[in-house]
């Protein structure tokens, strides 16, 4: 029997190597995943506004949260910016994937929106013309977005939605409600899409919300409870200051179990300018 014992103790140090070895290349394949998503994190964090702008009578806030495994980041995004007529833009996306390749596209998408909205006073020519050059990029991914347009002077707010999920408001008098807008196709899916435009004035005090899906909606939480929790949130919170509320529309996403990025932007008015 102890002719046989070197051949086992060889056989154990081949094991013990063969595991070493696994180790060493799964600690750098987790190594090189996480330099991934930090580089998507960089990326998206660098390509979201370090401010929004406001009006007298109109506070702006916006939040972005990661998954919460922390692995996958880089579809959410936010913007708001003065276009040059005076009149404030906003915009709210998803991109499809979360890694580098939708953190960049993601970027992309935003500096396209901000360069045809500067020309495109309409927000469904901006929607649609920002579609038509997400597909001559030729990309497998698409995304959804609302794009808003206010007037300062009238305080009427134009959106136009593409794919994305419906915005919430609330009135300090009590009313409140989940937007029914048509809205289209998401970019980036089919060429020449015409995305319908809805009016709405901010009368009063107030607060107008946009959210992204990891907000609203988990793996086993339906997107309609999703909105109405939200919905009993704003309407509960309309006084509130605008960072305060975004704050709370974000925490509240964790009862959703969602495992997707999460994104709040809060219009809130407090009155309406006179006309002039």
């Amino acid at each position: 029997m102890n002719r046989h014992r070197p051949a086992r103790s060889a056989s154990a140090g081949e094991l013990l190597s063969t595991l070493q070895q696994l180790t060493s290349r799964a600690r750098r394949e987790v190594e090189l995943h996480q330099a991934r998503v930090e580089l998507a994190e960089a990326l998206q964090r660098k390509m979201l506004p370090a401010s929004l702008p406001t009006l007298p009578g109109l506070q702006t806030a916006a939040r972005y949260a990661p998954a919460r495994s922390g692995l996958d980041i880089g579809g959410d995004w936010y913007d708001g910016f003065l276009l040059p007529d005076g009149s404030l833009a906003f915009a709210m996306g998803d991109v499809q994937g979360h890694d580098v390749e939708a953190a960049a596209l993601m970027g992309q998408i935003r500096i396209a929106m901000r360069a045809i909205a500067a020309t495109a006073a309409d927000p469904g020519e901006v929607v649609g013309r920002t579609n038509d050059l997400l597909l001559s990029v030729d990309s497998d991914l698409f995304a959804t977005c609302t794009f808003a347009r206010l007037d300062p002077v009238t305080w009427e707010l134009q959106t136009a939605r593409a794919g994305h999920v419906s915005a919430v408001w609330a009135t300090a008098d009590g009313r409140s409600g989940v937007t029914s807008d048509e809205g289209g196709l998401p970019l980036g899916i089919k060429s020449g899409q015409r995305y319908p435009v809805t009016r709405r004035r901010l009368s009063g005090a107030g607060a107008f919300v946009l959210v992204t899906d990891g907000v609203v909606e988990g793996p086993s939480f339906p997107i309609e409870e999703g909105l109405a929790a939200v919905e009993r949130l704003v309407a509960s919170g309309v006084r509130a200051d605008a960072g305060e509320l975004a704050d709370a529309v974000l925490q509240a996403a964790e009862q959703t179990g969602h495992e997707d990025d999460a994104a709040v932007l809060v219009l809130r008015h407090a009155t309406t300018l006179a006309p002039g």
